[in-house]
């Protein structure tokens, strides 16, 4: 491109720029003051609460003191002119500056073994696979008479891979990190007692019965506080009947189902979890081998075979089973008294009406 002469930048600011501000269909653009430019970009940038605080704590020093602007916001002076300093007003892309920062240490531990005496755990692993950490460190001890502690010997195992059955060690490894996500109903003993209504959790579990040569599983809900109470009988404990146990009882409460807890039935897994995540119900798990955790499924799994199942209303056919079930929950929570509620029924405690008449059968 040629450069332009002295006479064409003449023309180009004092004659083309005059004539579009002069131009009446064409108004000037309305430039917004530097603060709200710096808000606005901020927005754009799309950075965290914490820096847009503290890019208000800049604003607002730009009309007043350091001091007045510390005491403003009840920050301490020096906690403003650090964050200040990593202001450039020419440069906003340095409002990512004011985010929090990484408080992760700069330098990290690192493992204090050498070589030499990891090649020699090495080897007394390979020579002894069913020893434990601490037997090998006392014989690492007295082999070369030197201490080593065990958890330096756990390390090299775990990078090495150094076990008598990887594949089952792995399998074991996979399953504890499962568990360790999942969140355990004795979290729930910490909620406040104005929280321990009606609806806040629905408990669910499986009953198992052997009838005829025939198996087949009870799917039982009932609510925590309220006591409102569902049930469903199928031939198997997929998870697809798991999923399809939900829906009917989402739409029973009129998706009232805020958060369900249950045992860590294989029932519970894949295809429930996933419509547990569509729904937006929080799942909480009861701890492996503590009925203790549940008992309010318990004690209706154990109603339900004592007033219902105990006078001959068991067939093996899910569908004529679902159609006496149902009226029996009728009766449950219509009609029957119920000590924990002050003799009332669970309609009446919960005020409460699902729909039963076009979820439950069939």
């Amino acid at each position: 491109m040629p450069q332009a002469t002295i006479k064409q930048r003449k023309w180009l600011f004092s004659a083309k720029w005059p004539l579009y501000l002069k131009d009446p269909w064409l108004k000037p653009f309305k430039l917004l003051d530097r603060f709200e430019r710096w808000r606005r970009v901020a927005n754009i940038l799309k950075v965290s609460k914490e820096a847009r605080l503290r890019l208000e704590w800049i604003i607002y020093y730009h009309s007043h003191c350091a001091a007045e602007t510390a005491r403003h916001f009840g920050i301490s002076r020096k906690t403003f002119y650090k964050w200040f300093g990593e202001f450039d007003q020419d440069n906003l892309y340095s409002l990512y500056r004011l985010q929090d920062k990484s408080k992760a240490p700069k330098k990290t531990r690192e493992r204090e073994i050498t070589s030499l005496q990891k090649q020699r755990v090495i080897d007394l692993r390979k020579e002894h696979l069913r020893y434990g950490k601490e037997k090998l460190a006392e014989i690492y001890q007295r082999q070369y008479q030197e201490k080593i502690s065990s958890w330096k010997i756990q390390k090299v195992i775990e990078e090495k891979q150094l076990y008598f059955n990887p594949v089952k060690t792995a399998k074991i490894k996979r399953k504890r990190q499962r568990s360790q996500r999942k969140k355990k109903i004795t979290e729930l003993q910490k909620v406040p007692w104005f929280m321990k209504r009606s609806g806040y959790i629905i408990c669910l579990d499986t009953i198992t019965i052997f009838f005829n040569g025939f198996k087949r599983y009870i799917f039982t809900a009932i609510d925590k506080f309220g006591k409102v109470a569902f049930a469903r009988m199928y031939k198997s404990k997929s998870t697809l009947n798991g999923q399809d146990f939900l829906y009917r009882l989402y739409f029973l409460l009129d998706g009232q189902v805020p958060r369900v807890g249950h045992d860590n039935g294989t029932e519970f897994e894949k295809y429930f979890k996933e419509t547990c995540q569509k729904l937006g119900i929080e799942q909480y798990w009861s701890r492996p081998r503590t009925p203790k955790d549940n008992p309010e499924s318990e004690r209706f799994n154990r109603t339900l075979e004592d007033e219902f199942l105990a006078f001959g209303n068991l067939n093996p056919n899910p569908e004529v089973f679902n159609q006496k079930l149902t009226e029996w929950l009728i009766e449950y929570n219509f009609f029957r008294p119920h000590q924990a509620l002050g003799y009332k029924t669970p309609i009446e405690f919960s005020k409460v009406l699902p729909m039963y008449s076009s979820c439950t059968p069939g």
